[in-house]
């Protein structure tokens, strides 16, 4: 299984998806097309959760992200709650935002009330 890596743009995030195990996702996400932009994320998921590390580690850090992308975010979680409730691999999800910006600690939040999957909220300092 290889490593599925998408360097950022001024409107989509940079994407690292490791078989070790480590997600991540990071930077604003308004693409044209989310779901064409997406797919290729729930391909590489679909093909880890054939064979998971034991413990799958998800790090979402996004400045800002659009309605269609919000739908996008949630099949992510749901491939991820698939995994967990299967039982082959625990998944954490790490939630990281900026102080003071309520908007996405609600978002993790109301992910987190959905998706039956362990989220921890990181409250990160602003960057100057």
């Amino acid at each position: 299984m290889n490593q599925y890596k998408v360097d950022a743009t001024p409107k989509t995030p940079a994407v690292e998806l490791n078989p070790d195990g480590k997600l991540y996702l990071k930077g604003r996400s308004i693409p044209e097309n989310s779901v064409g932009f997406y797919a290729p994320i729930y391909e590489w998921l679909d093909e880890y959760a054939k064979n998971p590390q034991p413990k799958t580690e998800v790090h979402l850090e996004l400045e800002y992200f659009n309605t269609s992308s919000s739908k996008c975010i949630l099949d992510f979680f749901k491939r991820l709650e698939a995994m967990h409730n299967s039982g082959n691999t625990q998944v954490l999800v790490k939630w990281h935002y900026e102080e003071d910006d309520e908007d996405m600690l609600e978002a993790g939040e109301d992910y987190q009330a959905i998706i039956s999957v362990p989220f921890e909220m990181i409250e990160m300092e602003e960057e100057d």
